[in-house]
């Protein structure tokens, strides 16, 4: 440890501190380099910054003699690097909850509804056999007591997730926005993502609960804070943009967007429910509408913030995935896990897509598309570790699982889906859709989806 090793506590935390620096200067050259290598693979960024993480921590690195490994990121610099991934965790669930329009929700409401509530459905069904299967095999950390319920209500939250922002991306680099297919994928993938949201607040609050009561308080409380910040904290927040709009006083906006994500994440941590929901929370209550350039400028400021930071997020998450850890039985667990999560999102997209009148073609496009998980499944996988919920092999299996399920969607065809016109999808033309076909369906906010570097 640094803090054993000199006897000056200011020289140890000056060491300290320093070592925190280059641990974040080689996670982040490290994700530089493998993004790089993700592009000609059709990958998103999100893939590279997680096989940093692998390649730094105990699985690659911690190989070679001498475990490097450790000596690069001490357990002292550990917490610290942390913090800062959480930081910027905190920041892209507030954007997502930005980008998350209502009017989304409202594209292609009836075919979406169709295709999100039937995925949904059948991969939650999985994961609660998948938490049959592993339940027994994977006791929870010590101290922590965590019953089949909680465990099975995870799993299948964490298989009926779609990576939302992952889908976005792919559909913007692939020329599919502007289609049906495209359509339906991001409608249905919205649902999916603010379903499963909900589902986890609930897991999180029954695991951190020593009572039922405890957990019906939780519920209450996180209801309330819902309502307390669409009732009180909205208007107030839509003065707030027109004040400093009228004064064009991008600091002042920008202060009080980022004290806000904080202060909520603090709530929703009090109330007992993991601090991703307060920021989400806060970005989906943002006012809508505004197309001014104070508020882009804010909105890209705070991106920029988050696709610095995000990456060390990963690359913490990464640095815990320990494959040595998996045995004879833990690969043929993770082959399971993967069948079943593929099984639950192919089959419960295609079956709906398929009666709904869609093609062959894009009925595979769109299964595809909604088994990716990417960055949303890491993030659901961490809150279940901090949690308790589920161990080092769960975590280090359902973080490959995310990988191996996001893989085949960066291989969608370019331009693969029919025009998006009123009515079926069945026997339309294919090909590029010429200019006077094509009709937006990207609601402003998802137009700038982060730009070139999308997660």
């Amino acid at each position: 440890m640094i803090t054993e090793a000199l006897d000056s506590p200011a020289t140890a935390a000056d060491l300290t501190f320093a070592m925190v620096g280059v641990g974040l200067a080689v996670m982040l050259l490290t994700c530089a380099v493998l993004k790089r290598l993700a592009r000609p693979l059709r990958q998103p960024a999100v893939m590279a910054e997680i096989a940093a993480g692998i390649a730094l921590g105990p699985s690659l690195l911690g190989l070679l003699p001498g475990s490097p490994d450790r000596m690069l990121f001490p357990e002292d610099t550990r917490p610290l690097l942390s913090a800062v991934a959480q930081v910027g965790l905190l920041l892209f669930m507030f954007l997502l909850g930005w980008h998350t329009d209502p009017a989304l929700l409202r594209t292609g409401a009836r075919h979406a509804a169709s295709v999100s509530l039937c995925a949904l459905t059948l991969s939650f069904g999985c994961g609660v056999a998948l938490a049959a299967i592993l339940y027994g095999h994977h006791p929870p950390p010590a101290g922590e007591h965590i019953g089949f319920g909680v465990f099975a209500l995870f799993l299948g939250t964490a298989l009926a997730i779609t990576a939302f922002p992952v889908l976005a991306r792919i559909l913007d680099e692939k020329k599919l926005t502007d289609t049906a297919v495209g359509s339906i994928a991001l409608a249905a993938a919205a649902a999916d993502d603010v379903l499963a949201w909900c589902l986890l607040a609930l897991c999180t609050a029954l695991a951190t609960a020593g009572h039922p009561s405890e957990a019906a308080q939780t519920l209450v409380l996180a209801v309330a804070f819902v309502c307390l910040l669409a009732v009180l904290v909205r208007p107030l927040l839509a003065v707030a943009v027109r004040r400093a709009t009228a004064r064009g006083s991008r600091g002042e906006l920008l202060a009080v967007v980022t004290a806000g994500i904080f202060l909520c994440s603090y709530a929703t941590t009090w109330i007992g429910i993991h601090a991703i929901f307060g920021a989400f929370a806060f970005g989906v209550i943002m006012p809508r509408g505004s197309a001014d350039a104070l508020t882009a400028s804010v909105r890209t400021s705070l991106e920029q913030s988050s696709s610095l930071l995000l990456p060390v997020f990963f690359v913490v998450t990464g640095i815990h995935v320990d494959l040595g850890a998996l045995t004879g039985r833990g690969w043929l667990e993770l082959a399971a896990m993967v069948a079943l999560a593929c099984a639950g999102k192919l089959v419960g997209t295609a079956v709906p897509a398929r009666l709904g009148g869609m093609d062959r073609r894009d009925t595979v496009t769109l299964s595809l598309l909604m088994n990716t998980r990417g960055l949303t499944e890491i993030v659901v996988l961490s809150a279940g570790r901090s949690l308790g919920v589920i161990d080092g092999r769960i975590f280090t299996m359902g973080v490959l699982m995310a990988l191996i399920t996001t893989v085949p969607g960066g291989f969608v065809r370019d331009g693969g889906g029919a025009p998006r016109t009123p009515g079926t999808t069945k026997d339309r033309p294919r090909g590029p859709v010429p200019d006077g076909d094509r009709r937006p369906l990207r609601p402003p906010a998802l137009r700038r989806w982060y730009g070139a570097g999308g997660r």
